[in-house]
């Protein structure tokens, strides 16, 4: 065999190699393809999030819960040098409370709470709503209750492990949230 045909086998398992076990080390957790909000193409959540701390929320626009956004966008923006995110995910299972067009969401978020942690798709995120093989369902099957209502909030830990699950009346600075996010940080 040549050589340079030797190093050109040898380079190509390695990228294979790296590449599997990048595939193989995503935890369950962070193992969805979503779309940024009003964004055109998805993205691997291991591949934004992998490492960090983070606080996934079913987010509406319309619903009286709405002030939290600038407590969550507090959050993240105080302690994600730390390694911490917040991640939104708009949803219109109750009641309807949030707009149909994800781009409405994104300046409303925006210019009236100064988001600007990253949001992603519109999803569904009830018990009746989440699909098999969606992040929702996954979350609320590990945590053992799935959001009853918007601004519910799950906090994986850095190695993608659920730590926490926290109602819809747990506001952000909540000193139970920031103790649970401090401890996994």
């Amino acid at each position: 065999m040549s050589t340079v045909r030797a190093l050109t086998l040898t380079f190509a398992l390695t990228v294979f190699s790296a590449g599997s076990a990048q595939a193989a080390s995503c935890p369950s957790s962070l193992d969805f393809e979503l779309r940024p909000l009003a964004g055109s193409e998805s993205v691997r959540l291991c591949d934004e999030h992998q490492g960090q701390v983070l606080l996934v929320v079913n987010t509406a626009s319309k619903c009286g819960f709405v002030g939290q956004f600038e407590g969550l966008e507090q959050l993240d923006s105080e302690l994600q040098d730390r390694g911490f995110r917040v991640l939104g995910f708009p949803s219109g299972d109750f009641l309807g409370q949030e707009y149909a067009d994800e781009e409405q969401i994104a300046n409303f978020c925006r210019s009236n709470y100064g988001v600007q942690f990253p949001m992603y798709e519109k999803v569904n995120a009830s018990r009746r709503g989440a699909q098999p093989g969606t992040l929702y369902h996954y979350l609320g099957n590990a945590a053992g209750e799935f959001p009853s209502w918007n601004f519910h909030k799950y906090l994986i830990g850095r190695d993608g492990e659920l730590l926490a699950s926290f109602g819809t009346r747990v506001r952000p600075d909540d000193p139970r949230i920031r103790q649970a996010i401090e401890a996994a940080l």
